[in-house]
Protein backbone atom coordinates (compact mmCIF):
# COMPACT_ATOMS: atom_id res chain seq x y z
CA UNK A 1 0.00 0.00 0.00
CA UNK A 2 1.26 3.47 -0.85
CA UNK A 3 2.13 5.86 1.95
CA UNK A 4 -0.61 8.44 2.42
CA UNK A 5 2.00 11.14 1.80
CA UNK A 6 2.57 9.65 -1.66
CA UNK A 7 -1.16 9.48 -2.31
CA UNK A 8 -1.52 13.13 -1.30
CA UNK A 9 1.48 14.18 -3.37
CA UNK A 10 -0.12 12.52 -6.40
CA UNK A 11 -3.31 14.48 -5.73
CA UNK A 12 -1.31 17.70 -5.83
CA UNK A 13 0.10 16.87 -9.25
CA UNK A 14 -3.24 15.72 -10.68
CA UNK A 15 -6.08 17.86 -12.03
CA UNK A 16 -8.92 18.88 -9.76
CA UNK A 17 -9.41 20.50 -6.39
CA UNK A 18 -8.72 18.58 -3.17
CA UNK A 19 -11.63 18.98 -0.77
CA UNK A 20 -10.82 18.06 2.83
CA UNK A 21 -13.49 18.38 5.53
CA UNK A 22 -12.61 18.74 9.19
CA UNK A 23 -11.85 15.48 11.00
CA UNK A 24 -10.93 16.14 14.60
CA UNK A 25 -11.54 12.55 15.74
CA UNK A 26 -11.61 9.07 14.17
CA UNK A 27 -15.36 8.59 13.70
CA UNK A 28 -15.75 11.91 11.89
CA UNK A 29 -12.77 11.01 9.70
CA UNK A 30 -14.23 7.63 8.84
CA UNK A 31 -17.59 9.17 7.94
CA UNK A 32 -15.75 11.55 5.61
CA UNK A 33 -13.99 8.62 3.98
CA UNK A 34 -17.24 6.62 3.81
CA UNK A 35 -19.10 9.33 1.89
CA UNK A 36 -16.29 9.72 -0.62
CA UNK A 37 -13.90 12.48 0.44
CA UNK A 38 -10.33 11.85 -0.75
CA UNK A 39 -8.60 13.58 2.18
CA UNK A 40 -9.34 14.97 5.63
CA UNK A 41 -8.08 17.94 7.60
CA UNK A 42 -7.41 18.25 11.32
CA UNK A 43 -7.63 21.92 12.22
CA UNK A 44 -6.57 23.26 15.58
CA UNK A 45 -9.81 25.11 16.33
CA UNK A 46 -12.01 22.02 16.08
CA UNK A 47 -9.54 19.77 17.89
CA UNK A 48 -9.12 22.28 20.69
CA UNK A 49 -12.88 22.77 21.00
CA UNK A 50 -13.39 19.01 21.22
CA UNK A 51 -11.01 19.02 24.20
CA UNK A 52 -12.52 22.20 25.72
CA UNK A 53 -9.33 24.24 25.29
CA UNK A 54 -8.51 27.08 22.90
CA UNK A 55 -6.38 26.06 19.93
CA UNK A 56 -3.22 27.97 20.96
CA UNK A 57 -3.01 25.91 24.18
CA UNK A 58 -2.76 22.59 22.34
CA UNK A 59 0.55 20.80 22.78
CA UNK A 60 2.58 18.86 20.25
CA UNK A 61 1.80 15.65 22.12
CA UNK A 62 -1.96 16.31 22.00
CA UNK A 63 -1.85 17.09 18.28
CA UNK A 64 0.21 13.97 17.56
CA UNK A 65 -2.12 11.75 19.58
CA UNK A 66 -5.11 13.06 17.65
CA UNK A 67 -3.30 12.58 14.33
CA UNK A 68 -2.38 8.99 15.18
CA UNK A 69 -5.96 8.15 16.10
CA UNK A 70 -7.29 9.54 12.82
CA UNK A 71 -4.66 7.99 10.57
CA UNK A 72 -5.29 4.61 12.24
CA UNK A 73 -8.98 4.85 11.34
CA UNK A 74 -8.88 5.82 7.65
CA UNK A 75 -7.07 5.07 4.43
CA UNK A 76 -7.07 8.58 3.03
CA UNK A 77 -4.48 11.34 3.58
CA UNK A 78 -4.63 13.61 6.62
CA UNK A 79 -3.38 17.18 6.71
CA UNK A 80 -2.65 18.27 10.28
CA UNK A 81 -2.51 21.74 11.72
CA UNK A 82 0.95 22.16 13.27
CA UNK A 83 0.25 25.66 14.53
CA UNK A 84 3.36 27.80 14.62
CA UNK A 85 5.60 24.77 14.65
CA UNK A 86 5.73 24.65 18.47
CA UNK A 87 8.63 27.08 18.69
CA UNK A 88 11.84 28.02 16.95
CA UNK A 89 13.38 26.03 14.04
CA UNK A 90 14.77 23.33 16.34
CA UNK A 91 11.23 22.63 17.59
CA UNK A 92 9.91 22.69 14.04
CA UNK A 93 12.37 19.98 13.03
CA UNK A 94 11.09 17.63 15.70
CA UNK A 95 7.46 18.43 14.88
CA UNK A 96 7.94 17.53 11.20
CA UNK A 97 9.49 14.18 12.02
CA UNK A 98 6.90 13.35 14.66
CA UNK A 99 3.99 14.11 12.33
CA UNK A 100 5.63 11.92 9.69
CA UNK A 101 5.81 9.09 12.21
CA UNK A 102 2.18 9.71 13.19
CA UNK A 103 1.11 8.95 9.63
CA UNK A 104 0.07 12.45 8.54
CA UNK A 105 0.50 13.20 4.85
CA UNK A 106 0.96 16.94 5.34
CA UNK A 107 1.19 19.68 7.94
CA UNK A 108 0.82 23.42 7.81
CA UNK A 109 2.91 25.88 9.79
CA UNK A 110 1.82 29.49 10.23
CA UNK A 111 3.66 32.77 10.57
CA UNK A 112 2.15 33.89 13.88
CA UNK A 113 4.10 34.50 17.09
CA UNK A 114 5.01 31.73 19.52
CA UNK A 115 3.37 31.15 21.88
CA UNK A 116 0.31 31.85 19.78
CA UNK A 117 -2.19 34.20 21.44
CA UNK A 118 -5.71 33.12 22.33
CA UNK A 119 -6.94 36.53 21.12
CA UNK A 120 -6.17 35.21 17.64
CA UNK A 121 -9.71 33.79 17.75
CA UNK A 122 -11.05 37.35 17.92
CA UNK A 123 -8.94 38.42 14.97
CA UNK A 124 -6.16 40.00 17.04
CA UNK A 125 -3.25 38.34 15.27
CA UNK A 126 0.51 38.88 15.48
CA UNK A 127 2.76 37.73 12.66
CA UNK A 128 6.51 37.24 12.88
CA UNK A 129 8.93 38.77 10.38
CA UNK A 130 8.80 37.00 7.05
CA UNK A 131 12.52 36.22 7.27
CA UNK A 132 11.99 34.34 10.55
CA UNK A 133 9.18 32.34 8.99
CA UNK A 134 11.40 31.48 6.03
CA UNK A 135 13.96 30.06 8.47
CA UNK A 136 11.29 27.85 10.02
CA UNK A 137 10.13 26.65 6.63
CA UNK A 138 13.67 25.97 5.42
CA UNK A 139 14.38 23.77 8.42
CA UNK A 140 10.98 22.07 8.16
CA UNK A 141 11.67 21.15 4.54
CA UNK A 142 15.18 19.92 5.35
CA UNK A 143 13.89 17.90 8.31
CA UNK A 144 11.49 15.63 6.45
CA UNK A 145 12.69 12.10 5.88
CA UNK A 146 9.83 11.19 3.58
CA UNK A 147 10.30 13.23 0.38
CA UNK A 148 6.56 13.04 -0.32
CA UNK A 149 5.58 14.56 3.04
CA UNK A 150 3.94 17.88 2.20
CA UNK A 151 4.96 21.09 3.98
CA UNK A 152 2.41 23.87 3.79
CA UNK A 153 3.11 27.46 4.79
CA UNK A 154 0.22 29.42 6.22
CA UNK A 155 0.22 33.19 6.33
CA UNK A 156 -2.14 35.40 8.32
CA UNK A 157 -0.57 38.59 7.00
CA UNK A 158 -3.51 39.51 4.79
CA UNK A 159 -5.39 40.42 7.96
CA UNK A 160 -2.56 42.03 9.91
CA UNK A 161 -0.63 43.78 7.14
CA UNK A 162 -2.91 43.84 4.11
CA UNK A 163 -3.47 41.88 0.95
CA UNK A 164 -0.24 42.91 -0.77
CA UNK A 165 1.90 41.75 2.16
CA UNK A 166 0.02 38.46 2.27
CA UNK A 167 0.76 37.94 -1.42
CA UNK A 168 4.42 38.88 -0.94
CA UNK A 169 4.81 36.43 1.91
CA UNK A 170 3.02 33.63 0.10
CA UNK A 171 5.36 33.97 -2.88
CA UNK A 172 8.38 34.20 -0.58
CA UNK A 173 7.36 31.04 1.29
CA UNK A 174 6.89 29.24 -2.03
CA UNK A 175 10.39 30.30 -3.11
CA UNK A 176 11.81 28.79 0.07
CA UNK A 177 10.31 25.46 -0.99
CA UNK A 178 6.87 25.18 0.59
CA UNK A 179 4.69 22.80 -1.38
CA UNK A 180 1.52 24.84 -0.87
CA UNK A 181 0.44 28.03 0.88
CA UNK A 182 -2.69 28.49 2.99
CA UNK A 183 -4.09 32.01 2.85
CA UNK A 184 -6.96 33.92 4.45
CA UNK A 185 -8.33 36.59 2.11
CA UNK A 186 -10.50 39.16 3.86
CA UNK A 187 -12.97 39.78 1.04
CA UNK A 188 -14.49 38.16 -2.02
CA UNK A 189 -12.34 40.39 -4.24
CA UNK A 190 -9.14 39.35 -2.43
CA UNK A 191 -10.12 35.71 -2.69
CA UNK A 192 -10.48 36.05 -6.46
CA UNK A 193 -7.23 37.97 -6.91
CA UNK A 194 -4.98 35.77 -4.80
CA UNK A 195 -4.61 32.77 -7.18
CA UNK A 196 -3.66 35.17 -9.97
CA UNK A 197 -0.89 36.82 -7.93
CA UNK A 198 0.54 33.92 -5.91
CA UNK A 199 2.83 31.52 -7.75
CA UNK A 200 2.14 28.22 -6.00
CA UNK A 201 -0.77 25.88 -5.18
CA UNK A 202 -3.13 27.60 -2.75
CA UNK A 203 -5.37 26.39 0.06
CA UNK A 204 -8.57 28.22 0.92
CA UNK A 205 -10.23 27.68 4.30
CA UNK A 206 -14.01 27.76 4.59
CA UNK A 207 -14.68 28.67 8.21
CA UNK A 208 -18.40 28.42 8.87
CA UNK A 209 -19.72 31.01 11.30
CA UNK A 210 -16.47 32.97 11.49
CA UNK A 211 -16.87 36.32 13.20
CA UNK A 212 -14.35 38.11 10.98
CA UNK A 213 -16.57 38.32 7.90
CA UNK A 214 -14.29 36.14 5.81
CA UNK A 215 -16.15 34.82 2.77
CA UNK A 216 -17.40 31.25 2.36
CA UNK A 217 -17.54 29.76 -1.15
CA UNK A 218 -18.85 26.57 -2.76
CA UNK A 219 -16.05 24.20 -3.69
CA UNK A 220 -16.76 24.53 -7.41
CA UNK A 221 -16.34 28.31 -7.24
CA UNK A 222 -12.99 28.01 -5.48
CA UNK A 223 -11.77 25.50 -8.03
CA UNK A 224 -12.75 27.89 -10.82
CA UNK A 225 -10.83 30.68 -9.07
CA UNK A 226 -7.70 28.54 -9.13
CA UNK A 227 -7.41 27.10 -5.61
CA UNK A 228 -5.88 23.64 -5.38
CA UNK A 229 -7.29 22.65 -1.99
CA UNK A 230 -10.21 23.63 0.21
CA UNK A 231 -10.43 22.82 3.92
CA UNK A 232 -13.70 23.06 5.84
CA UNK A 233 -12.24 23.92 9.21
CA UNK A 234 -15.11 23.84 11.73
CA UNK A 235 -18.33 22.71 10.06
CA UNK A 236 -18.52 19.30 11.78
CA UNK A 237 -17.73 20.53 15.30
CA UNK A 238 -20.35 23.28 14.94
CA UNK A 239 -23.01 20.78 13.89
CA UNK A 240 -22.08 18.32 16.65
CA UNK A 241 -22.23 21.03 19.32
CA UNK A 242 -25.62 22.30 18.12
CA UNK A 243 -27.18 18.85 17.78
CA UNK A 244 -25.94 17.46 21.11
CA UNK A 245 -26.88 20.62 23.01
CA UNK A 246 -30.41 20.56 21.58
CA UNK A 247 -30.72 16.86 22.44
CA UNK A 248 -29.56 17.33 26.03
CA UNK A 249 -31.76 20.40 26.57
CA UNK A 250 -34.77 18.40 25.40
CA UNK A 251 -33.79 15.44 27.60
CA UNK A 252 -33.34 17.69 30.65
CA UNK A 253 -36.58 19.61 30.12
CA UNK A 254 -38.86 16.72 29.16
CA UNK A 255 -37.14 13.63 30.55
CA UNK A 256 -37.16 12.07 27.07
CA UNK A 257 -34.95 12.35 24.02
CA UNK A 258 -37.98 12.42 21.71
CA UNK A 259 -36.05 10.27 19.25
CA UNK A 260 -37.95 8.00 16.89
CA UNK A 261 -36.66 4.55 17.86
CA UNK A 262 -37.28 3.07 14.41
CA UNK A 263 -35.18 5.80 12.85
CA UNK A 264 -32.37 5.50 15.36
CA UNK A 265 -32.22 1.73 15.22
CA UNK A 266 -31.23 2.25 11.59
CA UNK A 267 -28.80 5.00 12.59
CA UNK A 268 -27.23 2.76 15.21
CA UNK A 269 -26.84 -0.04 12.66
CA UNK A 270 -25.13 2.35 10.26
CA UNK A 271 -22.84 3.53 13.06
CA UNK A 272 -21.92 -0.07 13.87
CA UNK A 273 -21.27 -0.77 10.20
CA UNK A 274 -19.01 2.28 10.08
CA UNK A 275 -16.84 1.06 12.96
CA UNK A 276 -16.76 -2.47 11.52
CA UNK A 277 -18.60 -4.26 14.30
CA UNK A 278 -19.72 -7.18 12.11
CA UNK A 279 -16.12 -8.04 11.33
CA UNK A 280 -15.30 -8.25 15.03
CA UNK A 281 -18.37 -10.46 15.53
CA UNK A 282 -17.12 -12.76 12.77
CA UNK A 283 -13.64 -13.05 14.27
CA UNK A 284 -14.98 -13.87 17.73
CA UNK A 285 -17.34 -16.47 16.29
CA UNK A 286 -14.40 -18.11 14.52
CA UNK A 287 -12.11 -18.00 17.57
CA UNK A 288 -13.06 -17.26 21.16
CA UNK A 289 -16.78 -18.01 20.70
CA UNK A 290 -16.31 -21.01 18.44
CA UNK A 291 -18.20 -24.06 19.70
CA UNK A 292 -15.88 -26.79 20.96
Amino acid sequence: MKRMSTVFREMLSSPGVIHAPIAYEPLVARIAEMVGFRAVYMGGYALGASMCVPEPLLTLDEDLTAARRVTAAVNIPLMSDAGVGYGDPTFVIRAVREFERAGAAAIHIEDQVYPKRVLYHKGIEHVIPAEDMCQKLHHAIQARRDPDFVIVARTDAMRTDGFAEGVRRANLYAEVGSDMVMIFPNTVEEARRAPKEIRCPLIFVNSEGNRLGRPIFPIQALEEMGYKMVCDSICAINVVFKAVKELFVRLKETGSTGMDQAVFRAVRKELEDTIGLDEYYRIEQETTEKAS
